[in-house]
């Protein structure tokens, strides 16, 4: 890795109230930036790892940065080796495409939400605050929060809040829900805890925490995001490039090492008398994920449920 002035990058790059990005040096090393290399940072945010990045690229270097969120237009550097793309990165492909990029030297994906996302209470993410009952990412999607609770079957709501939250009471949660909400308007995320106190579990805050996690991964369609921009890496990476991702969600990080997993072995195990292989798409460098070190745990508390993985084309 280019070591110099790494700890004054960093200090750039933390220079924002909207976001710390977790795994900051960890994520320039595994990147392996290259000064006249072309990058790809699908999460955009508050622009903590793209300024990492540019500070590493020469003059011919290049940043495509995407962020569905419009609010994260308001970070972008003023800085013409930085393009940006306000879209989801599940249309990484199309939209280098559209730029006519074939390939790229890395991609990054932190898919983490933005600290600003639930420290403003009119985006619904954060149980803290009161606010419109929405989570929506992109805000020209149509799917709110209050939708996916008002309308999802009682099969449908159990299955999210014990897949995607891991919330302990999920099916008596679901029958509450699917019982009781045609008495009530959830309008807010007020009316929404209100709603829900009574099938509360556990310590309250970890509980909604749980619960808006779930709705959270839902109305994103977080999941089958994440398996369409998995697909598209091999083809727009190099040989030689990498791919690093940076997951908070056991269901994530089991999709990424899965997508990055020489499988040759296994499917030879499970069908030993088939011939047919798939072919190797990534040599993994990080043989287990990278955690969070104690001390940024200490600065950055949503840095510990965070999982990095890198891996290079080959």
């Amino acid at each position: 890795m280019q070591n110099q002035n790494i700890d004054s990058i960093a200090s750039k790059a933390f220079a924002s109230s909207y976001h710390t990005p977790v795994l900051f040096h960890e994520t320039m090393e595994y990147l392996n930036i290259q000064p006249n290399g072309i990058y790809v940072d699908a999460t955009f945010g508050g622009g903590g790892h793209s300024k990492g990045i540019l500070a590493q690229l020469g003059p011919a270097g290049r940043l495509i940065a995407f962020d569905q969120d419009a609010d994260a237009k308001n970070n972008l550097p003023d800085d013409p080796r930085l393009l940006f793309v306000p879209e989801n990165f599940k249309y990484l492909q199309r939209f280098l495409r559209l730029h006519q990029i074939t390939q790229v030297d890395g991609v990054l994906a932190d898919l983490g939400v933005s600290s600003h996302q639930f420290d403003e209470g009119t985006r619904g993410f954060s149980t803290r605050y009161d606010g419109p009952f929405d989570m929506r990412m992109d805000q020209r999607s149509n799917t709110t929060a209050a939708q996916v609770v008002e309308n999802y079957s009682e099969a449908e709501l159990h299955k999210m809040f014990e897949q995607y939250g891991e919330v302990t009471n999920s099916k008596t949660l679901a029958k509450h829900i699917a019982t009781q909400r045609k008495h009530v308007k959830l309008n807010t995320v007020q009316d929404f805890k209100t709603f829900i106190a009574p099938v509360v579990k556990g310590n309250p805050n970890k509980y909604w925490a749980q619960v808006f996690q779930a709705i959270r991964i839902i109305v994103n369609e977080e999941m089958e995001v994440l398996k369409e921009f998995l697909t598209q890496l091999p083809l727009v990476i190099k040989p030689g490039g990498r791919a690093v991702i940076i997951t908070f969600h056991s269901i994530e990080d089991r999709l990424v090492k899965n997508a990055f997993r020489v499988s040759q072995e296994e499917e030879k195990d499970a069908h030993p008398f088939l011939s047919t292989e798939r072919e190797v798409f990534w040599k993994i460098i990080t043989k287990k994920p990278v955690m969070a070190s104690e001390k940024e745990m200490n600065q950055n508390n949503r840095s510990r449920s965070a999982k990095l993985r890198a891996a290079e084309r080959l």
